[in-house]
């Protein structure tokens, strides 16, 4: 068997194993099988197959990374209204107790139950605030 043909059947197998993941990472680094197998052709080195094959399904990889189907890391969801509801919902604040750090903390009635409420970066005045994230089961506000 041909140098050529041993780079297609590993990239057709690569292929065959991201059917099952569906990342598209392995099929990038099929891209580079496919490069080696080109390089083959040509009758070039086995060093050189291999250097072109690697630097081919890196910069394949490189690419599909920081495109938008790339992997995008977990985003914290306390401040992702499509995750939770709570996010962008208002609530009526009666009275602020100053912590002293710039941080005012509240109870407040929210959906039939008494949540703990803090407010940074403003004064604390009773009135009407907008949930902005929520973590575990304090809410934290901004002035509406």
């Amino acid at each position: 068997m041909n140098a050529w043909m041993m780079w297609a059947v590993i990239a057709g197998l690569v292929v065959i194993l991201e059917l099952f993941t569906g990342t598209f990472y392995l099929l990038m680094i099929s891209i580079g099988l496919a490069a080696g197998a080109i390089t083959a052709v040509f009758t070039l080195s086995t060093s050189s197959q291999m250097i072109i094959a690697a630097l081919v399904g890196s910069l394949a990889t490189l690419a599909l990374h920081n495109s938008k189907y790339g992997w995008k890391g977990n985003k914290s969801v306390a401040h992702d209204p499509n995750v939770n509801m709570d996010i962008g919902q208002t609530l009526q604040v009666q009275d602020w107790q100053d912590q002293g750090n710039g941080k005012y903390i509240a109870r407040a009635m929210y959906r039939g139950a008494m949540w703990d409420v803090e407010l940074q970066h403003s004064a604390g005045y009773p009135g009407i605030y907008v949930i902005d994230e929520v973590q575990g089961s304090r809410l934290i506000v901004k002035p509406s």
